[in-house]
């Protein structure tokens, strides 16, 4: 066992490059994962990083043995999943990166329903903006609308992102509707800063496609200030839909060109294909996948009163 846990150090500290950060993935204090690297070492017979003040990289003999000790560890985390599962209730730690915007004000009861049917299951959720590398990261999967970053990776999707221009009947009574993407030019933008597409926005309409690239008034990687700009009546936004049926259900948002779609992504959990918390990973994405269908409550709402088209055009 000690052997073990030396060996999942060096796969911590190979993935983080660091000792502190591994040592803080581990919940271990930083002298424990340079005593079992040492010991390791020792074991091996031969260094397995070259360190200095400012950097720690693998040696020859790490590079070589890291992968296969990344799936030792791996598949030694789904034994003991397993084991402990038989005839008992699934139980551990499982740690999870989510996109602010994306879990905010929905994701809540999800997660309350996933602790009532699994309670000895203890979620770490990490909740920023910042795209991060599940393994780098040292959490079992990422929520996300981006594309595995790399071949490691794997991705299940979970729901289509639509998204749509709105502002205050006020705004557009004092600065006119654009019944044109290339009118919202002439107007006060507040825009997302994180989509895959960047500054790049594609609108659809019979199957004809107009590409701009538009400026905004205020960026920012928050979907929900997004909103709130647009209900202060300071432009037009481009939110998601989860974000503003609420207020276009309401009357306090209006579509903006409605008669054009913009293209979708999709809202995905990302994980490591040698994921080291399989069983509990598999439970919890099935879970959450389980409330949304291809067209998600709320963008079914929308799509009844024409506000969104029902047809997906995906990035």
């Amino acid at each position: 066992m000690d052997l073990l846990l030396n060996i999942e150090a060096f796969v911590r500290v190979a993935q983080t490059q660091n000792f502190s950060e591994a040592a803080r993935q581990l919940r271990v204090a930083p002298s424990v994962v340079t005593t079992r690297i040492k010991q390791l070492e020792e074991h091996v017979g031969t260094p397995l990083f070259h360190r200095s003040t400012r950097l720690v990289r693998l040696t020859e003999i790490g590079q070589a043995f890291v992968r296969e000790s990344t799936e030792l560890v791996n598949r030694s985390q789904n034994l003991f999943d397993q084991m402990r599962d038989v005839g008992a209730t699934p139980s551990g730690v499982l740690r999870v990166h989510a996109l602010t915007g994306f879990v905010l004000g929905r994701f809540a009861t999800v997660l309350k329903s996933f602790q009532d049917a699994y309670p000895d299951i203890r979620l770490e959720m990490s909740v920023s903006d910042e795209v991060v590398d599940p393994v780098a990261a040292g959490v079992d999967c990422a929520l996300q609308i981006f594309p595995p970053a790399s071949m490691e990776l794997v991705s299940k999707q979970l729901f289509p992102v639509r998204r749509l221009f709105c502002a205050t009947e006020k705004y557009l009574k004092e600065n006119g509707t654009p019944t044109d993407p290339r009118d919202l030019h002439k107007h006060r933008l507040g825009l997302y800063s994180r989509y895959p597409s960047r500054d790049r926005w594609a609108f659809h309409r019979a199957g004809e496609q107009i590409t701009l690239y538009l400026d905004a008034s205020l960026l920012t990687n928050s979907v929900h200030l997004l909103r709130d700009f647009a209900l202060e009546s300071s432009g037009i936004v481009c939110v998601p839909t989860f974000v503003a049926t609420p207020a276009l259900l309401s009357g306090e948002l209006t579509p903006v060109l409605s008669d054009y779609q913009l293209s979708s992504f999709w809202f995905s959990a990302v994980f490591p294909h040698t994921s080291r918390n399989a069983f509990k990973l598999r439970l919890f994405i099935e879970h959450i996948a389980a409330p949304y269908k291809r067209t998600p409550a709320w963008d079914e709402q929308l799509i009844a009163r024409g506000m969104v088209g029902q047809d997906l055009i995906l990035e």
